[in-house]
This record gives structure tokens, sequence and C-alpha cells, in this order.
């Protein structure tokens, strides 16, 4: 009796740890492609990706670079202020997707161009809270190149390449 009991708990406990084997290895299969951070036009153009990967794209809309095409394709440049990428979608844009707002676009760069699938607006960047108002000073302000003089924010009117316009 004392066998049979001692051999039931063994092949409960191996299918326990196979099945246990099995779904974190279904888990990790799975998530192998869902996580995926934005990327900055200058890190795109530094090392561009392959072909076929698919990633995101994030930064700000340059100003003056929205075009409709016929229907509902669109192309616009997006810009971290070093570099900018452009950009094709087909689709329906978000309301809170304009000029000089802040955008992360899901796809592949293909010869150069970035065709969007999904495209994202993000929400008002003004915001601060005091603690890092007060941090920064108030004069402060958040930069994507802090190290690059020629590629700070100036506002409405920006260059991509370090021209002041």
């Amino acid at each position: 009796m004392k066998s049979l009991k001692k051999t039931r708990r063994v092949q409960i406990i191996v299918v326990a740890v196979a099945a246990l084997a099995l779904s974190t290895g279904l888990i990790g299969f799975a998530m192998r492609d869902g996580i995926n951070f934005f990327r900055s036009p200058s890190q795109v153009m530094a090392e561009p990706p392959a072909a076929n990967e698919v990633f995101r794209l994030g930064g700000m809309v340059e100003v003056g670079s929205i075009t409709r095409g016929q229907g509902e394709t669109v192309s616009f440049r997006v810009t971290d202020f070093c570099e900018s990428v452009p950009v094709t979608f087909r689709g329906i844009l978000p309301d809170l997707f304009g000029e000089n707002e802040g955008t992360v676009a899901t796809g592949r760069l293909v010869d150069g161009v970035f065709v969007a699938t999904e495209i994202l607006a993000k929400h008002d960047e003004t915001y601060m809270p005091r603690e890092v108002a007060d941090a920064v000073g108030v004069q402060g302000s958040p930069n994507a190149a802090a190290n690059a003089p020629e590629c700070e924010y100036h506002g409405e009117n920006y260059a991509t390449s370090g021209r002041d316009t």
C-alpha cells in the first residue's frame, strides 16, 4: 500500500512540474513579440532595424509635414528634434493627432520610410508635477537631446537638423 501512495505522489509531482514548465514556455513564447518599447528617430537612423521587424517609432509630428494623399493615406515626419523619419499611414488618425504633437506609431521601416499600421496620439506634455518643476527650475524643460544644443526644442518653429528657423 505504501508503494502505491509513493508512486502516485511521484506521478503527481512529475505531472505538476511538466505542466509548470509547459505553461512557462508558452507564456514566454507568447510574450516574445508583445513587449516592445518605442524608438526615437535618432535611434532608428543610427541603427536601422531589419526590414521585417515590427517596432514602435515615437516622437513629435514635424510642423508642416502632414500631407494627405488619396483616400485615407496620410504621410508626415516624426522627429526627436535631431533626426526625423518619414511616415506613411493608411487609416483614420486619432483626434489628438496633429503637428507638433507627440505620437507613437507601430509598423515597419521599408526603404527609409516607416509604414505605420497603428498611430497613437500622446496627450499634452506640458503638465509637470510641482516636485519635478521645483527640481528642474522654472525655466527648465524636458529635452530629447540634453547634451546636443543643436537638437533642442525651440517651440512652434523648429528645425530638425540643427538649423534655427
